[in-house]
């Protein structure tokens, strides 16, 4: 009798087996958004070779594919226009058929980077988030946000899955999503009025390196792939490993773009940020299927903060200036400046608390540049020439996106001149002419002004922007020879 239970036992463990053959990736699961009139990528496993059959509820039509030899298969559908309307899709093949249900269609975009990004509606530690009780009271949202969080995660090898699942804004979830992507969901819906999902996938304390494959980083010449050596790295810093854990669970999930907020881990590596962030960007985009820069890829500057070791040089200005440099070079790329939004009691702290700013000025790149939505302003002004004036006292600075000048030309924080000693004081007057949009700068204590900077330190607030209030971008200038 006992070895006919052992028996029964194995067969009905067998038959579970083989019925449990088809699978869905957790991203594609129950609760997802899809991505609006596209054709969205539907994945799993199931035996090699079974042919696999999925059917959106929107149109009733079937998709076809078939497993590769290692099990796995996906299937694109085509999507409708976004709406709060909830779908159901079923997947068969395999000899079984699974259902996913709620689903809606809308805007998706993938949320990356460190612990900026990464850091939730309640905080961390010691760090808050400005008036995020607020929005974590707020009445449920589930059919116009969802988050799909990927857990902070290592590997050596490639992963495909991931153990998560899609959640809808309400006030039991909100405190653990992202606080910039909810924020920039937040503004995405109020305009476009469809759902918003979002992929986040953050490490704090991460490097470009962190979200970089391996096969790229053996190209580099001072990154050390030893495991041994990688091991000994503090977990934050190590190489290729969350690349391998977080983004390849997710990779090829239809989306319209991404949103960037990372670079601290990088300051005093400024002469390589551009190369390696378009190294990055490039790798990306191709393994999403974009081999013409159609995702955008919108960035946010590190946040002011004391850094350590200080030096005479600031390295995270440096690196600022980079960040910079790759918005402009790298194609479809935007940048939001963020010198504006600190206290000067945030100087030890690297989170700042201020992310409805950032998260809402990331979601005007993307609704005047993406949406159609072209007289929301979204690009800072930035500083591109300095040149002495006929007075001889004053410097005339030429600044871009200023069409109705700027906020202030009084009380002027962070904004300072130097002359032939290298010794830089506060500006005292400062005016920008309507004739020539030239801001006109100059210091009772400087005769002989030779160069002028903004927001220029690792921890330099300022509070200059343009009318539209948005803040204008650190610089560095000398006067032209």
């Amino acid at each position: 009798m006992k070895r006919i239970i052992t028996v029964l036992a194995s067969m009905l463990c067998l038959c579970i087996a083989s019925e449990a053959k088809l699978a869905l990736s957790s991203v594609c699961s129950d609760g997802m958004v899809l991505q609006q009139n596209t054709e969205a990528v539907i994945w799993g496993t199931a035996d090699a070779g079974a042919q696999i059959t999925v059917t959106p509820s929107w149109n009733g039509r079937a998709y076809r594919g078939k497993a590769d030899a290692e099990g796995r298969w996906e299937v694109k559908v085509e999507t409708p226009a976004g709406s709060y309307k909830a779908y159901s899709i079923s997947v068969k093949g395999d000899g079984s058929a699974l259902k996913i249900s709620d689903v809606l269609v809308g805007e998706v975009w993938l949320a990356s980077g460190q612990s900026n990004m990464e850091m939730p509606m309640r905080g961390f530690f010691n760090c808050p988030v400005e008036n995020s009780l607020e929005y974590i009271c707020a009445p449920a949202a589930k059919e116009k946000i969802r988050m799909f969080t990927v857990p902070i995660k290592q590997s050596y090898e490639p992963l495909y899955e991931v153990d998560a699942r899609w959640e809808g804004a309400e006030p039991a979830t909100v405190p653990a999503m992202s606080a910039t992507a909810y924020f920039y969901a937040r503004k995405l819906n109020e305009m476009l009025d469809i759902p918003v999902g979002i992929v986040s996938c953050a490490y704090g304390g991460a490097r470009i390196e962190s979200w970089t494959p391996k096969e790229i980083l053996e190209t580099y010449s001072d990154e050390n792939l030893d495991k041994a050596h990688i091991e000994a790295t503090e977990h934050y810093l190590r190489p290729y490993l969350a690349y391998n854990a977080m983004l390849c669970p997710v990779m090829g999930y239809t989306i319209k773009g991404f949103i960037w907020y990372q670079g601290c881990s990088n300051v005093g590596r400024h002469h390589q940020f551009v190369e390696r962030m378009s190294n990055m960007i490039n790798h990306w985009r191709e393994c999403w299927g974009d081999t013409d820069a159609q995702l955008p890829f919108y960035m946010v500057e590190i946040a002011p903060y004391r850094y350590k070791p200080a030096t005479a040089v600031s390295y995270a200005s440096l690196l600022r200036l980079a960040q910079h440099e790759a918005a402009q070079t790298i194609p479809n790329c935007g940048i939001v400046v963020t010198n504006d939004l600190v206290d000067s009691f945030e100087m030890d702290n690297i989170h700042p608390m201020r992310k409805l700013e950032v998260g809402q000025r990331l979601a005007r790149l993307a609704l005047n540049r993406n949406y159609g939505f072209h007289t929301v302003a979204c690009d800072s002004p930035e500083a591109v020439r300095c040149y002495r004036l006929p007075a001889g006292n004053e410097l005339g600075v030429e600044l871009t996106q200023t069409p109705n000048g700027l906020s202030r030309w009084m009380e002027i924080e962070g904004l300072e001149v130097a002359g032939s000693e290298g010794i830089f004081y506060p500006v005292t007057y400062a005016y920008f002419e309507w004739e020539t949009r030239v801001l006109r700068v100059r210091s009772e204590f400087v005769h002989d002004p030779c160069e002028v900077r903004y927001g220029w330190g690792d921890f330099k607030p300022g509070n200059l922007k343009n009318a539209e209030g948005l803040p204008v971008a650190p610089f560095n200038l000398k006067v032209e020879k």
